[in-house]
């Protein structure tokens, strides 16, 4: 607003002095812009005309909390200048005032009360001005749970939609008063007509840039006098009105500033002061600098664009820069940012990346328009609705997205409406590329994390499976009476499978498809982002020394800290052991050699099958005979995902019936798993038949599989979803429906890890980990924790008898007598013996031990904490395989710092694959400058710092702050070195000007370089023979440039740039010759 001014006075003064200027406002300082819109008369600066409109309908009366003593009784804690703050006894004069206002509304109206209510039939709007969306949401909690005093409260806020903002204008239902929670928007942006009462508690929050990292960030302050007044001015327009104060009116007069801190004063500005002297220095707009300069976005989405133009990913990246230049037009609405974040997460797909979900959105909104299912505003407006997108926002996005394809148009850079339908290979590697091009605009906003304790985060557990159970804290005793209400808790996260109570923790197990590659569960996520968002997880309980006085008292009281499982699968509530799932599936095995036949491919190194031996034949085919003796019967419950149940299957034209249990339901037909086969079939309903009892007893045998000690290679982390296609067709030529031998490394959550054979005339057992690795395939991999832990007791049961495998599930009679008092329990609180719960518990949580916390790459961030904000989609980041000890990168678009500068923001947030050198890859493709750290003999590359790089003169960095010092946990070579340089002079071919740049080149030509391009990165990120693995080791002076013996640098010079170094984007890096 302040550059605005000073630029309508610049025009008003040159091109346009024949222009009205109007400025209204109820609180201005008039004499201050008169003065400031002077224009010059006769050598005379006259002042702008003031035209005052006096009157007000109706007055306002103010009151501070000198005048509301008889509201709090005692002196409340004194206000400091500097520490705004809202105390919890502020908060609760707000709430009092609230309750008093009816008292006042019967006094004024003389009218007694409604409808047999303590409420007259009209009561009056109040408007709380509070700083921010976090005291809003504390305030409406307070206020919502107030039942009886009949409150309609709504939120108005920046972030919340435009229909919950037009909300607050509507009429409340007669008898309920209408409370309106608002920050500074309601100040003068909207304003509400039938507000009587203010409550403003003199706070604002200002967007500053913080001196120490120069981030933006949004400081806690108090609101000037003029703002406080326009405040008042929302009430009184209707009727008479007031306006409460929550300050003293002492600190109002000596402490709250009169006017508001100019924004050009604490705002970041992208220009620096005029100087007397012209920097030397200071030379001609490179090509990026002149597409900047055309370009209404800031220099990092400038960049974006040129790079998109460069890897062949320009739509995109173009659709990203409007999308970020403007207001996010994802909604998260107001209690509901459970169901929006979901959403997100649905449109960005496996990407991890807001900006990847940005691109998608888009284009689902596009294709939608382009085929005429959003002709009418409704339907936009309901799509919107139904994909939480803000429409009015999404526009304004589709005009910038044309606005910059026009512009950049002029520096030969064209958006290819016609997009190539190429396989998913394609698709894939144009993801890749995007996070790349991602990575290299946003520079240096890089983020790493840390390492999660395995051993301690596998006794957390209590060996659950961490990607498919959350952990609850705070459980009360006798918790699995609450199993249902615990269930509910829980129903908008996904389907759970099971309840472990042990104490005073819960296990919270999700269902898994067992078709399905191994991954946390996003129910796991949507878990962990409850937490997140700080759901009140309550549950009505009694109270333990109740429940022991109503039931057995001295029996019961051993349940206390009995660890019991509730599964819902199997619908039953036992006692339970704790178990590390290694005897899980023992029983079950009788050797670690095992001859299986394979009969479903989930994915690569995963697979189903069952034992062909003569026992497991013998078994399956007398289950087999016993169930087609059965009279079947239908299902008496509807079909529904984790029901057990008989289904068909067609074999050498034979139908037959077997266990199943239902995976999916659609429409009339539902996907079975066959739980002794391991293979799937979809199924009619009405074909599905009960499974009686006792076919329940014996074991599933079906057995899930995956080979240990093998990961993807970089490559099929870049080509698939996980697994590139040509990985995955390989793998099932490999083994699909043939007969393997397998041995047996570990047992971890019902899964075995094997080494699988196939056998051959010519060649005898063939490892199948060994061709994928040969083929390039695979990479060879650390086992986790709890494999390796397995394998250690494996070696040790198999050691001994078979017998004692089996006595393992042999039940104790204490064991029974638990169950007893368990069931006796249950009843009693099913039949409401106990009587209705007469206490609340609040239960900590959820969590999962595997959360990955990250922290920054440059120095400035190095020990500051960081937090990603909660609508991104990697707010919540969980590790797949924490035996992977190398570095996984975040890339941020945006950063910004709390009130005290402590903690980093991270917005728009993009997680990178988890290829091993990554970080450091990138870290040294795009840095301006970097220095590589060699060992003390020279023998080998052990780090990087990358940053700007050095005064010649002084030896002091050029901008420290920014300086990233890394230590490589692979294995560079000076050919990786030199392919940087490659790559890096592949851009400037395509990011510069000059007889041979860009500008002056034909489509195809241009085609040609962007492909060249393309295929330099993805040789770098995916080299043939994987890198190898090294120990980290760290620089003994990090941040510390120069430390590199001259004779070794050697200088790399591109061959085009006679214009000089500052004529391209990238110079090339220097190179450090090792010692044979």
């Amino acid at each position: 607003m302040d550059f605005l001014l000073l630029v309508v006075r610049k025009l008003l003064r040159t091109n346009s002095r024949f222009v009205k200027v109007v400025l209204m406002s109820a609180t201005i300082n008039c004499k201050e812009f008169a003065d400031y819109f002077a224009v010059p008369v006769q050598n005379k600066m006259n002042p702008a005309y003031i035209f005052e409109v006096e009157g007000k309908p109706y007055s306002v009366e103010e009151y501070y909390l000198n005048d509301l003593e008889h509201i709090h009784h005692s002196r409340l804690s004194p206000h400091l200048l500097e520490e705004p703050v809202i105390t919890k006894d502020i908060y609760e004069v707000a709430v009092s005032l609230i309750q008093m206002f009816d008292g006042l509304d019967m006094k004024e109206s003389g009218t007694k009360t409604w409808s047999g209510t303590p409420f007259v039939s009209e009561r009056s709007s109040v408007l709380v001005f509070l700083p921010g969306l976090g005291e809003i949401n504390y305030m409406h909690e307070i206020l919502t749970n107030m039942v009886h005093k009949r409150l309609q409260v709504y939120p108005l806020h920046s972030s919340v939609t435009l229909e919950e903002q037009n909300n607050v204008f509507l009429s409340p239902v007669p008898g309920y008063r209408k409370i309106i929670l608002s920050t500074n928007i309601a100040e003068s942006s909207v304003t509400v007509p039938d507000v009587k009462y203010v409550i403003d508690f003199c706070l604002t929050r200002t967007l500053v840039c913080d001196e120490d990292t120069n981030y933006q960030s949004l400081r806690l302050s108090w609101a000037s006098k003029t703002s406080c007044d326009q405040r008042k001015g929302r009430a009184g327009r209707v009727s008479k009105g007031y306006c409460y104060r929550l300050i003293y009116k002492d600190f109002w007069d000596s402490s709250i500033p009169d006017h508001v801190i100019p924004e050009m004063l604490v705002g970041a500005l992208a220009v620096s002061r005029q100087r007397e002297d012209e920097n030397p220095h200071d030379g001609e707009l490179t090509f990026l600098g002149r597409v900047l300069a055309q370009l209404p976005v800031n220099q990092q989405l400038g960049k974006l664009i040129v790079l998109g133009h460069v890897f062949g990913c320009l739509d995109e990246c173009v659709i990203i820069a409007a999308s970020l230049s403007l207001k996010n037009f994802f909604v998260m609405p107001f209690r509901q940012h459970l169901d929006g974040y979901r959403n997100k997460v649905d449109f960005c797909g496996n990407s991890k990346s807001d900006c990847a979900a940005l691109v998608e959105a888009f284009r689902a909104w596009q294709t939608c328009r382009h085929r005429g299912e959003l002709r009418h505003p409704k339907d936009e407006l309901d799509w919107g609705r139904l994909n939480y997108i803000q429409i009015k926002r999404i526009r304004e996005v589709a005009e910038l997205y044309e606005e910059l394809k026009t512009r950049i148009s002029q520096f030969n850079m064209y958006v290819d409406s016609r997009r190539p339908v190429m396989d998913q290979e394609y698709t894939y590697k144009q993801r890749f590329i995007l996070q790349v091009v991602l990575a290299g605009a946003f520079y240096p906003n890089y983020f790493t994390f840390g390492q999660p304790d395995e051993e301690m985060a596998v006794r957390e557990l209590a060996g659950k499976d961490p990607k498919t159970t959350v952990v609850l804290k705070h459980v009360p005793p006798y918790g699995f009476l609450y199993y249902k209400q615990l269930q509910s808790l829980f129903r908008q996260c996904g389907q759970v499978r099971s309840i472990v109570f042990d104490g005073a923790k819960a296990f919270v197990e999700f269902s898994r498809n067992p078709t399905e590659r191994f991954k946390t569960l996003p129910a796991v996520y949507m878990a962990i982002k409850m937490s997140q968002l700080k759901v009140s997880l309550e549950l009505s309980v009694h109270s333990a020394e109740e429940i022991e006085g109503k039931v057995q008292g001295g029996a019961v009281s051993k349940l206390r800290n009995t660890r019991v499982n509730v599964d819902f699968q199997k619908q039953t509530v036992d006692p339970a052991q704790v178990s590390f799932n290694t005897l899980d599936r023992s029983q079950m095995i009788t050797d670690l050699l095992l001859t299986i036949d394979v009969t479903e491919v989930v994915e690569v190194g995963h697979f189903w099958g069952y034992r062909i031996d003569e026992k497991s034949s013998e078994i399956l085919e007398k289950l087999t005979a016993e169930i087609s003796r059965l009279k079947l019967v239908p299902l008496p419950v509807h079909p529904h995902p984790d029901l057990v149940c008989l289904a068909p299957f067609a074999d050498f034209d034979k139908e037959s019936y077997f266990r199943a249990q239902i995976l999916y339901v659609s429409g009339n037909s539902a996907e079975v798993f066959f739980v002794d086969y391991g293979n799937r079939a979809h199924v009619a309903l009405d074909v599905l038949m009960e499974i009686p009892c006792q076919f329940l007893e014996l074991p599933f045998q079906a057995l899930e599989f995956k080979i240990c000690k093998m990961r993807p290679s970089a490559r099929c982390l870049v080509c698939g979803e996980h697994w590139s296609g040509r990985a995955s067709r390989r793998f099932s030529s490999l083994v699909s429906g043939r007969a393997l031998l397998v041995k047996v490394f570990s047992v971890v959550h019902g899964v075995l890890h094997v080494d699988a054979y196939l056998s051959s005339a010519l060649q005898g057992a063939i490892n199948v980990r060994d061709v994928l690795v040969k083929e390039g395939c695979a990479e060879l991999a650390e086992e986790p924790y709890e494999s390796k832990q397995s394998h250690e007791v494996l070696k040790g049961l198999f050691s001994k008898s078979v017998e004692y495998v089996t006595d393992m599930s042999v039940s104790s009679p204490l064991k029974d007598d638990e169950k007893y008092v368990i069931r006796i329990l249950l009843e009693s609180f099913s039949s409401n013996k106990l009587g209705n719960p007469n206490c609340k518990a609040i239960l900590h949580g959820p969590f999962n031990p595997y959360e990955l916390k990250c922290h920054s790459l440059t120095r400035i961030s190095k020990f500051r904490r960081v937090w990603i904000e909660k609508e991104s989609i990697n707010s919540v980041i969980i590790s797949d395989s924490p035996e992977d000890l190398h570095q996984r990168m975040l890339v941020a678009a945006s950063l910004s710092v709390n009130a005290t500068g402590s903690t980093v923001l991270l917005r728009e947030t993009s997680l990178m694959p988890h290829i091993p050198g990554l970080p450091a890859l990138l870290s040294m493709l795009f840095a301006p400058v970097m220095e590589l750290r060699v060992d003390r003999d020279g023998r080998c590359y052990t780090g990087v710092l990358c940053g700007l790089g050095w005064n010649p003169t002084t030896g002091a960095p050029v901008l420290p702050e920014h300086d990233m010092e890394l230590a490589f946990d692979v294995q560079f070579s000076v050919e990786d070195v030199i392919e940087i340089n490659i790559l890096r002079a592949a851009i400037n071919k395509l990011a510069c000007d000059g007889p041979n740049g860009s500008m002056r080149l034909g489509p195809e030509r241009i085609t040609q370089l962007q492909d060249n391009a393309r295929q330099k990165l993805l040789g770098l990120f995916c080299p043939l023979k994987p890198r190898e693995k090294i120990v980290p080791k760290w620089h003994e002076k990090p941040y510390e440039w120069n430390q590199v013996d001259l004779k070794l640098v050697m200088e790399q010079a591109d061959r085009e740039s006679s214009r000089g170094k500052n004529a391209f984007l990238y110079q090339l890096h220097k190179l450090i010759v090792l010692s044979s």
